[in-house]
Parts: C-alpha cells; sequence; structure tokens
C-alpha cells in the first residue's frame, strides 16, 4: 500500500468528518430544545417574542420576567448541570475503564448530597425559605461546594482504590459505590432524623434534582467550574484513549496512569460536587449520555467528549422542559423524569453486559 507523505488519507478524513458532524447536530439540536424550553410552560410564549426578548427589544413586561428571570437561567442551568454530569461520567469511565461509571452508579453523587446537606444543615451553608423556589437558599456556596467535594472524594478515593486492586472488575466497583452510597444516604437520613420539621420539609425539597432553584450568580459559579473542567478533560483526551487500551499499554506510550486516574477523578468529582450542591441530586445523565453517543461515533475521547458532553445537555434541558409541562401548571423535579427514564437503560446495560 502507497502512502503520500503530507496527505491525509481520505478514509482518516471521512471518519473525523463523520465525528464533526454528529457533534453539529448535536449542537443544532440543543438550540432547538433551548428554543422550545424558553417559549414552552405554564403560559406558552410566542416564539418571535422570546427571541426580541433575548436581544433586549421591546416586549411586555410580563415576557421579559418570564424570560429573563425565570426560563432562562433555568435552561442554561440545566444544560451546564447536564453538561457537567455527563463529561464527569465519560472521564469516570474512562480513567476506571468501568462502562458502568458515573457520579449516580459509584454513590458519589449521594456522597457530594450529604456534603452539601450537613453544609446548609449543620454548618450554616444554607438559609431556609418558605416559598416553592426557596426551600433552601445557599448563603455560602463556597462552604458548601467544599463540604460536597470533600465527602465525595471520600467516595472517589473509595472508588479509586478498589479500581486498583488486581483483576477488580466493573461489578465490584459498581456494588463499592452502590455499598458507599448507601452509606451516605443513611448518614443524610440521619440528619433528617434530628432536624426539625422546617429543616427536614427543607431538606427533602432541597434534595430533589431540579434545574429551577438557580439564580444568574448561582448560574455563573456552576458555569465556571463545568468549562473549566472541560477544558481539563479535552486537553486529557488523548490520555484517556491510552488508558483505554490498558494501564500497562497506556505506561508504555509514556501515560502516567495514576496521576491521570487521580486527577481525573477529582475534577469530576469537584464538578459534581458543584452541581449537587445547587440543584440536588439528578441521577443516570452520567451514565446514559456518554454511552448513547459512544454507540454512534466510537470511543475517540477527542470527539466522545465534546459529544457527550452536548448530550448530556441536551438530555437534561429536554427532560426539564417535559417535567414543567407533563403535570402543568404544578411542577414536577427533573430527577424524578430522569430517574424513570434512566433506570431502564441501566438496567438494558447490566442485561447486555456492559458492552461499550
Amino acid at each position: 500500500m502507497h502512502f503520500d507523505h503530507g496527505v491525509i488519507p481520505k478514509a482518516y478524513t471521512a471518519y473525523i468528518l463523520r465525528k464533526t458532524q454528529v457533534t453539529f447536530m448535536a449542537v443544532v439540536l440543543l438550540f432547538g430544545a433551548l428554543a422550545g424550553g424558553l417559549c414552552l410552560g405554564s403560559v406558552n410564549l410566542p416564539i418571535m417574542e422570546v427571541v426580541k426578548s433575548l436581544v433586549c427589544m421591546e416586549v411586555p413586561r410580563q415576557v421579559e420576567i418570564i424570560v429573563w428571570n425565570i426560563r432562562l437561567p433555568q435552561a442554561l442551568t440545566a444544560i451546564m448541570a447536564g453538561a457537567g454530569l455527563a463529561a464527569s461520567g465519560t472521564v469516570m469511565q474512562a480513567v476506571l475503564r468501568n462502562p458502568l461509571g458515573s457520579p449516580f452508579t459509584l454513590g458519589i453523587s449521594h456522597a457530594a448530597a450529604f456534603g452539601a446537606a450537613l453544609a446548609v444543615m449543620i454548618l450554616g451553608g444554607g438559609a431556609m425559605g418558605s416559598s416553592l423556589n426557596d426551600a433552601v437558599r445557599i448563603s455560602s456556596p463556597w462552604l458548601t461546594t467544599f463540604s460536597a467535594f470533600f465527602f465525595s472524594m471520600v467516595a472517589a478515593m473509595g472508588i479509586t482504590a478498589v479500581s486498583r486492586i488486581k483483576a477488580a472488575s466493573p461489578e465490584v466497583m459498581v456494588l463499592t459505590g452502590v455499598a458507599l452510597g448507601s452509606l451516605f444516604t443513611a448518614a443524610t437520613m440521619l440528619l433528617q432524623f434530628f432536624a426539625d420539621d422546617v429543616q427536614l420539609a427543607a431538606m427533602v425539597f432541597w434534595t430533589f434534582g431540579d434545574v429551577a432553584r438557580t439564580s444568574w450568580n448561582e448560574l455563573g459559579f456552576l458555569s465556571l467550574f463545568t468549562l473549566c473542567a472541560l477544558v481539563f478533560f479535552m486537553a486529557n483526551a488523548w490520555n484517556y484513549n491510552a488508558m483505554d487500551t490498558g494501564d500497562e499499554t497506556a505506561r508504555g506510550i509514556g501515560v502516567q496512569v495514576e496521576r491521570v486516574r487521580l486527577w481525573g477523578m477529582m475534577v469530576a468529582s469537584l464538578v459534581t460536587s458543584v452541581i449537587i450542591a445547587f440543584v440536588g441530586i439528578i441521577g443516570f445523565v452520567g451514565l446514559v449520555a456518554p454511552h448513547m453517543v459512544r454507540r454512534i461515533i466510537g470511543d475517540d475521547h477527542r470527539f466522545l467528549l465534546p459529544a457527550a458532553t452536548i448530550t448530556g445537555g441536551l438530555m437534561l434541558l429536554i427532560s426539564d422542559t417535559v417535567a414543567r409541562l407533563i403535570l402543568s401548571p404544578h411542577l414536577l423535579p427533573v430527577s424524578v423524569l430522569t430517574a424513570f427514564l434512566g433506570a431502564p437503560v441501566f438496567i438494558f446495560l447490566i442485561i447486555k453486559g456492559y458492552g461499550k
């Protein structure tokens, strides 16, 4: 076979083009879902009114309030939270070489939720409110996020330690995550037992994953951590590709496996803790999005990471919009819908034998 030096093979060009097209289509669908999320709700808004409001043209005051104070921050929060969870799940699956890895299935979400709840209930990181969207206000986001991060790292380090045991299988790691999740869920229940009536009601409401509770300030805080983590993950895409071939092979081509695994778990846990600190537990997005994308474009993390990230944001945005409409005018927390949709997919992956 003859290769021309300096000429990119057509097969490789087609390979790259196909993956780029899939990612571009996901972006187009994301913008379409964003438009739908801004227009649909208990009060439906005409698309032109929404566009005029977004470009700061004159619109009725009611439309401006609905778009800028309610639906736009909620939709952007869904996108950023879904993107962060999907990216974290993708990286966890790569560094642990476990196709069932995600913040939810490995118990990291439950650990972060316990840390955030501890900060809100005990350490003064939150203030209690009485309205539907203000049951818990994060008055000290740094304290809450640090507490959530600390306990998520306890769970992450436990999973990482198990993954280093020779011949540790996906089943063993998932069962370890289940055990850790149960442990932190029990600890959260202990806090609930000693809480007064107002604290208990607020705490139970807060644990429901709901993207409607964030303000613009909290959205900016969430976006900063998520985007920085995405840059870090993309910078290590080649390392994750190498680790997919096995630790020994990755070491043979110069990858510092233990360092990449440690930092990958740390950054993924940090993103997860920040998301949970503001929106509560949202399950299965970090598991389902990477698998959906992987079946279409393969395991190359240069393309898998951005495509899974966009798909995660798209999934959570669509789920949030459906959750708003399904019992309208009542609002259903998005975590309820993602759990109903994600659990069958999780069972399907188990039956299929974790195939990538």
